[in-house]
């Protein structure tokens, strides 16, 4: 269903926003209460933020989640609970907000109440750990990553079925990352190596063996500067113009790979340790978020180097590294997910432009996250120059670089924040409230990632039992019985 722009003039919101005018049929002249999805009287409050979070984000994510000004003016004095489906189709009826249809915020005030949360349905088990997982941008196909070469890119609109099975080239350890072309044509994977491979997703063949059935093109992130040292890609993904790919490595750089020259553009020695997580924070291409083991997170404009190696600021705030970031898309917010067991809010407006001098907070213990729980006397120390705008708390961050993730824009306003977790579940929290709004549990071992549906509320979950299970709010039916049957796995420590 498409829905056109509205008519709303953005300056009679009172402040400026660089993404509102783009935004604007999500947002109703007026329409400022919010009727949040409302968590059970079971939820759990995580947010540092009490009791509702305060800041601009805030009021975006509830203009573009919550219904017209005249549906909960139905309910007086009940302005707090959702404006019921029922409800909101007699209004609209009756042109309460004198459109004569649905606005995108009265419609993901609908569809973000159904949470994928029923199942689950098995995708598919392998013998192997699950890394890494995503939808496409349609949502038409899904990828998954397994330790042991595999790639698998399932047909979603054919029943799940698997449209191409990769078996990786030159795999250290496991596919860390992997990357969809924006036309959806081409998939690059990374592992531990510098060399990053991309494969044909449109050839017809659906066995793809690196340079048997298939040439798997491999793009040298390797240079004489790095003097023999073999580093490895923890994460690339591509740039929305499907030109540039961006990479962050083991030997602490961010790497950008022009495709149509074939060689590397642009390095940057962007931390003091091994770069996590990298992602382009809009459209534009030009700016790059990056997250490290050093417990910052960074902002680098292509357009503007003021030096070599230097960003355009820092956000303080983890007390342990960083495993994951995940922009909300508009060139200002992000998520990232930590090693200190939080999930951090950032406004990129409230950067550093440098790092501080005492950035690291002392502690008195050790540890090491791949096999130590976090220590308990940690568990409430809080950063003295924490620059988050706010922290959520309930998941666990242990054993490898678990992801996070904003929900989708078009079916939920992104009013949801969502993650796996070394505990084997999924947690769904809400973005201003804090509120644990959902945890799905099914698992037997860390979820380290999952992805929710573009468009349809339907989330995969991916684990290191090598299990793809399908979350999902369907009209009617219960879930079919998981098979009991288990393979034998062997396990590997790193």
């Amino acid at each position: 269903m498409f829905f056109g722009p509205s008519e709303f003039d953005a300056d009679e919101m009172g402040y400026a926003m660089s993404r509102l005018e783009i935004e604007a049929e999500f947002c109703d002249a007026g329409g400022k209460d919010f009727c949040g999805v409302g968590s059970s009287s079971g939820s759990q409050r995580s947010s540092e933020h009490l009791p509702d979070l305060d800041h601009e984000i805030s009021q975006v994510t509830k203009l573009r989640s919550s219904p017209h000004q005249r549906f909960s003016r139905e309910v007086p004095g009940r302005h707090q609970l959702p404006v019921s489906t029922v409800r909101m189709l007699a209004g609209r009826e009756s042109n309460f907000s004198g459109r004569g249809r649905f606005s995108a915020a009265d419609c993901c005030h609908m569809l973000s109440r159904y949470l994928p949360v029923k199942g689950p349905w098995l995708v598919d088990q392998m013998d192997s750990r699950a890394y890494v997982s995503q939808f496409s941008t349609d949502g038409s196909l899904f990828i998954a990553g397994f330790q042991a070469s595999h790639i698998r890119i399932y047909n979603v609109e054919k029943g799940w079925k698997v449209q191409k099975d990769i078996l990786a080239k030159s795999l250290r350890w496991t596919v860390t990352d992997t990357s969809l072309s924006p036309d959806q044509r081409n998939l690059v994977y990374a592992s531990m190596s510098p060399i990053v491979h991309i494969v044909d997703v449109g050839s017809g063949t659906t066995e793809s063996h690196a340079n048997v059935t298939e040439i798997h093109d491999g793009l040298d992130f390797s240079s004489d500067e790095d003097g023999g040292y073999s580093f490895g890609i923890f994460s690339v993904k591509f740039s929305t113009d499907g030109r540039e790919l961006v990479a962050g490595s083991s030997d602490d750089s961010i790497y950008v790979y022009d495709l149509e020259a074939n060689r590397v553009s642009l390095r940057t020695v962007a931390h003091t340790s091994d770069v996590n997580t990298v992602c382009f924070a809009d459209e534009s291409g030009n700016l790059i978020l990056s997250g490290s083991d050093d417990n910052l997170c960074k902002v680098w404009d292509r357009r503007c180097f003021i030096g070599r190696d230097k960003p355009a600021g820092v956000l303080v705030g983890h007390l342990e590294g960083v495993t994951f970031i995940d922009s909300r898309g508009d060139g200002r917010y992000f998520i990232s997910n930590g090693k200190d067991q939080t999930i951090k809010l950032w406004d990129i407006r409230k950067m550093s432009s440098g790092v501080p001098a005492r950035h690291e907070v002392l502690r008195n213990y050790e540890w090491d996250y791949r096999w130590m729980d976090y220590p308990t006397e940690a568990r409430d120390l809080k950063h003295p120059s924490d620059q988050s705008v706010s922290t959520y708390k309930g998941h666990s961050v242990l054993r490898t670089l678990i992801r996070c993730y904003f929900s989708p824009a078009h079916s939920t306003g992104q009013k949801y924040i969502y993650t796996g977790s070394n505990d084997s579940s999924v947690y769904i929290y809400d973005l201003v409230s804090g509120d644990k709004v959902a945890v799905l549990k099914h698992h037997s071992s860390p979820v380290r990632d999952c992805n929710w549906h573009p468009h349809y509320p339907t989330l995969i979950s991916s684990s290191w039992d090598g299990d793809l299970v399908r979350w999902e709010f369907p009209g009617s039916g219960e879930a079919p019985i998981m098979s009991k049957k288990r393979v034998r796995r062997r396990h590997f420590y790193y």
